[in-house]
């Protein structure tokens, strides 16, 4: 006897905001980078509410432009 299981995951990583992105891939990924980096270290009490999921959450603050970034000139 089988038995099936459904699972619903609730959408914590902006897949279709990652899908969508026409700019620089590497940019945004460096900017998420630095930005889950930064979260970590300040211990952000957003993290908790997103289940301790450092970067999704900072993905989630660049593709809903929360968060700001731009690439600085050596």
């Amino acid at each position: 006897m089988f038995v099936k299981f459904t699972i619903i995951y609730a959408m914590i990583f902006p897949l279709k905001n990652l899908i969508e992105y026409d700019g620089n891939m590497y940019e945004i990924t460096a900017a998420a980078s630095r930005r889950s980096y930064q979260l970590s270290m300040l211990k952000d009490p957003e993290i908790e509410d997103n289940d301790g999921k450092v970067v999704s959450l900072a993905a989630r603050q660049i593709f809903t432009q929360e968060v700001e970034f731009r690439i600085e000139d050596e």
